[in-house]
């Protein structure tokens, strides 16, 4: 089941009987800041704060790609996880 909007492939995420590895997880995250606030402008975290600086930086990633595609690929990303986590 391709999900066809970021709201019905949220919910789907919510569905998966296991959990994703931190890199599928990190990679859905910084696609969907991508495709719903487009580039990351904000201030890298700093000090010891291991997960944001990873959110930041999976999400800096994606610099430069539009909104459109990002949401494209996170259609296609939530759709592949979708057949390896869901029962």
């Amino acid at each position: 089941m391709k999900p066809t909007t970021l709201d019905e492939a949220m919910s789907l995420t919510k569905k998966f009987t296991s959990r994703p590895t931190n890199e599928e997880l990190l990679k859905l995250y910084g696609l969907y800041k991508q495709a719903t606030e487009g580039d990351n402008e904000g201030e890298r975290p700093g000090g010891f704060d291991f997960k944001a600086a990873a959110k930041y930086m999976a999400w800096l990633n994606f610099k430069g790609m539009s909104k459109e595609d990002a949401t494209a690929a996170y259609l296609d990303l939530v759709e592949q996880l979708a057949s390896k986590y869901l029962a």
